[in-house]
């Protein structure tokens, strides 16, 4: 490159040593196998209880956008607890996630949770403190045998999925305009204190006028 007018003198340096600012990540293939060899081992330790953990209840995600979508919360309410029958405290001890902030804000949401407490605590094989002594509550030496680990998820969540099957437009629906009545409708709610005030003042000139005449 040849240097024209009276311009700085490039000096420019290359030599930034960037290898000694580059994180390299050799140790992935083994962090992988550590990560599953640990998974073996918690599994192992913790026989035979679920490899997932506690049950969780199914909630529905936040915002507009997503609320359609259901997913696992962090714990059951303490109404849906009571609704299924189960103690509180009881339910930490046999698997449950409890979380007393939680809510109930619809009928459905606590119905669903409490079939799913009251579906778990079905299939659920509870085994003794000490071997041997029975109590109440435990389950019976013939359903311990048959006891297994579960590997995957307790109860799997679905998506509900809803199709809407094809039809043709009725008449009504052509003539209707959805715009419209959206705009009627937000007109209506922006104008309520308005129309509010215009009503009482009519009301007042009509009393008003009612006295004057008598």
């Amino acid at each position: 490159m040849a240097i024209k007018g009276n311009g700085i003198i490039p000096n420019n340096h290359f030599r930034k040593h960037w290898e000694r600012y580059v994180r390299t990540w050799f140790n992935q293939p083994g962090r992988k196998k550590r990560r599953r060899l640990n998974r073996q081992k918690k599994a192992a330790r913790i026989a035979p209880r679920p490899v997932a953990g506690a049950l969780r209840p199914v909630v529905h995600c936040q915002t507009w956008k997503y609320n359609t979508k259901v997913r696992a919360g962090r714990g059951f309410t303490l109404e849906e607890l009571k609704e299924a029958g189960i103690n509180r405290k009881v339910a930490k001890t046999i698997g449950i996630a409890v979380d007393h902030r939680r809510r109930n804000r619809s009928l459905e949401n606590l119905q669903a949770n409490v079939q799913r407490l009251k579906n778990y605590k079905s299939r659920l094989i509870i085994f003794p403190k000490k071997k041997g002594i029975q109590k109440y509550g435990d389950s019976t030496p013939d359903q311990l045998t048959l006891a297994s680990q579960l590997k995957g998820d307790i109860l799997p969540i679905k998506q509900p999925v809803v199709r809407a099957k094809a039809r043709e437009i009725s008449e009504e629906e052509r003539k209707s305009s959805a715009f419209q009545t959206l705009r009627v409708a937000r007109a209506d709610a922006r104008l309520v204190g308005v129309r509010e005030k215009r009503a009482k003042m009519k009301a007042e000139q009509v009393a008003a006028s009612r006295g004057r005449g008598k």
